[in-house]
C-alpha cells in the first residue's frame, strides 16, 4: 500500500497524501508527523518497566474520537516533519537512553514509512520490541505487513455496541473492524514472552478505558475478550478517563468515571476469572498522565 490513493486504515479515504492531500486521519505529504519521542513511564508495568518505554507520539489519527485524550496531536494541529532516516536515528537514541522498548503511539497511518524506519535501525544495531500502539481501528491487510516487524501489540478494544462507536468515534463499523484486527494480532503473536526482568517482548495487550455511564458495554468487551483468548493476551481496565475542554457540552461524558462504575467492572472481571489483567488504583484521572507535546526528542 503507498499514501497515494491511500487505503491504510479501515476508512479508506483515498486521499493522496503524496500529492499534498489530507487523509480522514488529518495529515498530507510524504513525511512523518510527531509531536515527541522520550521515554514514558506511564504504560502498563510490562511495557514501562523501571527506565521507561521509548514512545514516539505520532501526529494525526484515523478515528476521531470527541474524548481523546491527546486530541490536539490526534487532530493533527500539533506535529513537527521528520524523515525515514530521522526516525530510525530516534529509534537508536531512544535504545541508547535505556528505553524498554520503542513505543509507537498511533501509529497507522505511518505504517509504510515504520516499516522502513525500523528495518533501517535494525540495521543498524535495534535490538528493542517494537509495540504498535494503536486504537484497535486497524485494517488488517495493513496488520499483516508488520509481521515481523511488532513484536508487541498494545491495543485499545474500545467499543462492542456502533453506539458509541458512531457516536463518540464517528465510526460504527468499529467493533467489527477491531474483532478482525485483534484477532491478525493474536495470530501474529500467539504466546507472550518476558524477559528476566519481567518485560514483555512479545505478545498482545488490550486496553479498555471505561467511560462514564458505559459500564454495561464496558464488560461486554471483557467478556467477549476473555472468552474469545482467555489468557492467551493481557486486559488492561483503565479508569483514567479525563473530561478535557471538548467534551463540556456532552454531558454524558463531562464527568469522570467513579470508583463505583470501575470497581463494578473489575469485580465483573474477576467473577469470569480473569487473571491476567492491568487494573488502576487511586484516582488515575489526571492531566499528569497526557505528556507535553513539546517535540522532545524530535
Amino acid at each position: 500500500m503507498t499514501i497515494h490513493n491511500c487505503r491504510i486504515c479501515p476508512r479508506s479515504c483515498g486521499a493522496d497524501r503524496s500529492g499534498g492531500e489530507t487523509g480522514f486521519c488529518g495529515v498530507a505529504g510524504e513525511e512523518i508527523y510527531a509531536a515527541r519521542a522520550a521515554l514514558h513511564l506511564w504504560e502498563e508495568p510490562c511495557i514501562s518497566g523501571e527506565s521507561g518505554s521509548g514512545a514516539v507520539f505520532f501526529t494525526g489519527c484515523p478515528l476521531r474520537c470527541v474524548y481523546c485524550q491527546n486530541y490536539h496531536i490526534a487532530r493533527a494541529e500539533v506535529g513537527r516533519a521528520i524523515s525515514v532516516r530521522r526516525l530510525a536515528e530516534i529509534f537508536l537514541e531512544l535504545q541508547a537512553e535505556g528505553a524498554a522498548n520503542i513505543n509507537l503511539v498511533t501509529p497507522t497511518h505511518y505504517t509504510y514509512s515504520i516499516i522502513e524506519a525500523v528495518t533501517l535501525a535494525r540495521d543498524k544495531g535495534l535490538v528493542l520490541p517494537i509495540v504498535y500502539n494503536c486504537g484497535g481501528y486497524e485494517k488488517v491487510e495493513t496488520l499483516r505487513d508488520l509481521e515481523g516487524i511488532v513484536d508487541i501489540y498494545l491495543t485499545d478494544f474500545k467499543y462492542l455496541d456502533p453506539r458509541p462507536a458512531r457516536d463518540y468515534s464517528r465510526a460504527p463499523d468499529y467493533p467489527e473492524v477491531a474483532r478482525a484486527a485483534l484477532a491478525e494480532m493474536v495470530r501474529q503473536q500467539p504466546a507472550l514472552q518476558y524477559d528476566e526482568k519481567g518485560l514483555l517482548q512479545k505478545g498482545v495487550i488490550v486496553r479498555h478505558l471505561l467511560l462514564p455511564g458505559e459500564v454495561l458495554g464496558a464488560k461486554a468487551v471483557v467478556r467477549y475478550l476473555y472468552r474469545t483468548y482467555g489468557d492467551n493476551i493481557i486486559l488492561s481496565l483503565m479508569s483514567q478517563y479525563t473530561p478535557l475542554p471538548q467534551v463540556a457540552e456532552i454531558p454524558a461524558l463531562n464527568r469522570k468515571v467513579t470508583e463505583r462504575e470501575y470497581r463494578s467492572l473489575t469485580d465483573y472481571a474477576a467473577g469470569l476469572g480473569v487473571s491476567r489483567c492491568y487494573i488502576q488504583e487511586g484516582d488515575p484521572a489526571q492531566e499528569s498522565f497526557i505528556p507535553a507535546f513539546d517535540f522532545e526528542g524530535l
